[in-house]
């Protein structure tokens, strides 16, 4: 049984990697339309939506987006979401969090043990054998090309710190 749902999580990967390859090559679409396009980001495209984050997220740029899944953010506490969707200025923050100005591919990441974001606030960068993390998010998916930016796939939606906090957090779910 422990096989089959191994394989059924390998298709699954393989299946996103693909989409994300053909993405990759057509790069005059946008951050926005290929989150849109891909289906995997609706809890993501709603809380940009709501946030009012679209037209700044389809500019020029270029941009970094860190796009957790709906499977990251299905890993928020209950009502997390629906909370953040309430407080705008909560829910803005917490998106540009995820996005660094300018394009940072993987192999930029290689030099980097940080990144600043949109949000004001430091990210940390770990590189080693098993992958990329972004704070506690494993990058799962890297170099997603947009007309804009690049994408890198997350499995784990980052919370910046409180404005209580005096450290860097390096929170997430």
């Amino acid at each position: 049984m422990l096989s089959k749902i191994n394989a059924s999580i390998i298709t699954i990967l393989l299946s996103v990697s693909l989409i994300f390859a053909q993405e990759s090559k057509k790069v005059e679409k946008d951050i926005v339309d290929i989150a849109v396009s891909t289906g995997t980001f609706k809890t993501l495209v709603t809380a940009v939506t709501e946030a009012g984050l679209v037209e700044a997220l389809k500019g020029e740029g270029p941009f970094t987006v860190f796009a957790p899944t709906d499977d990251a953010f299905a890993k928020l506490p209950e009502g997390a979401v629906a909370d953040l969707l309430k407080d705008k200025e909560a829910l803005k923050k917490v998106l540009l969090y995820h996005v660094v100005s300018g394009k940072v591919t993987s192999a930029d990441v290689v030099g980097l043990n940080s990144a600043n974001t949109l949000a004001e606030v430091e990210l940390k960068i770990k590189t080693d054998d098993s992958g990329v993390m972004i704070n506690n998010a494993k990058v799962i998916t890297a170099d997603v090309n947009a007309s804009n930016g690049v994408i890198h796939v997350i499995d784990t939606v980052l919370l910046p710190p409180s404005d209580n906090s005096k450290e860097k957090s390096k929170k997430s779910y």
